[in-house]
């Protein structure tokens, strides 16, 4: 049934250009934030393309745009596959359009085929999977797993000013071809196309990773408070400086965390001091700290330790510390059925392929959350992601959306 499959590799490399001309930069990466005038002209240009070749176009309350082509059974709960069209500031080409046009990409040589699928097959671009004008990322597929916008969403400012509310009705007001959907409805598993974002297969020049699960993240909010004082006449016994304890922590975490176990992350992120005079000891330094890990109990561990280590230098500065937790999402493991399948369409695929983690988080985690779902890496140049130098090469885009196709013709019950 998957024997001879091919996409129009041709087609998926012209369009990759097309959206990438859509918020192009001068050092040749994307600047389409979400909810922007440039976000809406990718979406209308995905919308357009899929009128033409006949296929149904959603969007539902989060502007979430699904691209439907129908499958021989309706009621079916359809297959979903793609991933976002929103970039960062200083984005690359591929981060996200890679995974939502291999998807097109898809749809389009399933028509081309004339091929007959027992269920639909939906191509889906969430909204705001970035998040970096309006926090959090992955607002799209979180809002369709809960089945509801949480309400504090609707009071977001942008990081431009922009107030959330208007944005997403601007949005969602600018396809009106697009019949209006409720969040959220049964799908029958989830597929996303994505860059690693890391070096590993390029170093071992693998064109396909099969992501087992996505690695969890804590975010933690550190507060060492001591006492602002003259920088020139106060001596060291009567200092109570925060920065010294919080240097002092951070010396032995960093030490400590990533160097015991390869597979944890340590990252601090940001950190001001108040009240930032060049000649006053601070009265005090906030930092964020990103935590990451596969398993939910070395999450645990290494939170504890932190406050462990902050509590003891601080007492030693005579300061005082504060901690909050500001963000938790837990580990998540793609179903083994699911995996199974992309195996075996690697194999029918003729693509050779390793499985590993994901320690970046994506859509499919949330929408591992109501459905199966799993991930297909490709390599990207230097692992370099983010980044207007982001790349991928021809064939391993190619690669991707072939291997996407092959999946999709195991799932959805492909006929001749």
């Amino acid at each position: 049934m998957t024997e001879g499959l091919a996409i129009n590799g041709e087609r998926l490399l012209e369009r990759l250009d097309r959206f990438a001309a859509i918020g192009g930069t001068d050092q040749g990466g994307v600047n389409r934030q979400a909810l922007t005038v440039l976000d809406r002209q990718s979406r209308t240009l995905l919308t357009e393309l899929a009128l033409k070749r006949g296929f149904s176009v959603f969007q539902d309350p989060i502007a979430n745009l699904f691209l439907r082509r129908e499958g021989k059974n309706p009621d079916l709960p359809p297959l979903l596959i793609g991933s976002h069209l929103d970039s960062q500031p200083a984005g690359g080409r591929f981060d996200g359009a890679l995974g939502t046009l291999s998807a097109f990409e898809v749809l389009e040589t399933l028509e081309d085929l004339a091929m007959t699928t027992e269920r639909a097959v939906e191509v889906v671009a969430f909204t705001n999977e970035e998040g970096c004008r309006f926090a959090p990322g992955c607002m799209g597929s979180m809002a369709f797993a809960e089945g509801a916008i949480p309400d504090h969403w609707r009071t977001l400012k942008a990081t431009d000013g922009a107030d959330f509310a208007p944005e997403l009705a601007a949005t969602l007001q600018s396809l009106p071809e697009a019949q209006s959907r409720p969040l959220g409805f049964p799908v029958h598993a989830y597929l996303e196309v994505h860059i690693e974002q890391g070096p590993s297969l390029e170093s071992q020049g693998l064109p396909i990773g099969i992501v087992t699960g996505i690695q969890g993240t804590r975010w933690l909010e550190v507060t060492v408070t001591g006492q602002t004082a003259h920088a020139g006449t106060t001596a060291l016994t009567y200092r109570r400086d925060p920065m010294r304890a919080v240097t002092a922590a951070l010396a032995v975490l960093y030490q400590e965390i990533m160097p015991a176990d390869p597979s944890a992350r340590f990252t601090v992120g940001r950190m001001t001091l108040s009240p930032g005079a060049t000649n006053a000891i601070p009265e005090s330094v906030r930092l964020t700290i990103d935590l990451r890990h596969p398993t939910p109990e070395r999450l645990d561990a290494m939170e504890a330790r932190v406050k462990e280590i902050f509590e003891g230098e601080a007492r030693g500065e005579a300061c005082k510390v504060m901690l909050a937790r500001i963000f938790d999402m837990a580990p998540t493991q793609f179903p083994p059925a699911l995996l199974e399948v992309l195996d075996q369409a690697a194999e029918s695929a003729g693509l050779a392929a390793q499985h590993m983690l994901s320690g970046a988080f994506h859509d499919a985690l949330f929408m591992n959350r109501i459905a199966p779902a799993a991930m297909i890496f490709v390599p990207c140049r230097d692992g370099l992601s983010h980044n207007p130098a982001e790349h991928v090469e021809p064939e391993h885009s190619i690669a991707g959306a072939t291997l996407l196709l092959h999946a999709v013709s195991l799932l959805a019950c492909v006929e001749a």
